[in-house]
């Protein structure tokens, strides 16, 4: 079976719910990285040395190929990439190999049975 893995970056007030889509999408689990910083085209203001800028997580998620564009989709929609700027921004990468899945082998198949 081809992985994709999903990488989010999202206000960390958008998680839960765009885990909860992603799942409902077809995504088994992720990892969450919290208080993650990054920068878009302009650099975030600070005070006195403090960050302004909200706090972001980054979300991971290990997806079967043939369900990753959806739920890539959905995660932007769900996070309002596309209407707010600085909303978040999400992308995948092949996997060449994966291991540790077994638990959860059962269920991506069934769930991508009638596309393979």
């Amino acid at each position: 079976m081809r992985f994709k893995l999903i990488m989010a970056l999202v206000d960390c007030e958008c998680t839960d719910d765009i885990m909860a889509a992603a799942r409902d999408a077809g995504a088994t689990g992720a990892t969450v990285i919290t208080q993650v910083r990054g920068e878009g085209l302009k650099p975030t203001k600070t005070f006195l040395g403090l960050d302004l800028a909200g706090q972001r997580d980054l979300l991971m998620f290990l997806v079967a190929e043939p369900l990753s564009r959806e739920i890539l989709e959905t995660i932007a929609e769900t996070g309002c990439f596309d209407q707010r700027p600085g909303a978040g921004i999400a992308f995948q990468v092949a996997i060449e190999d994966a291991v540790g899945l077994k638990s959860q082998l059962r269920t991506l198949t069934e769930e991508i049975e009638d596309q393979i």
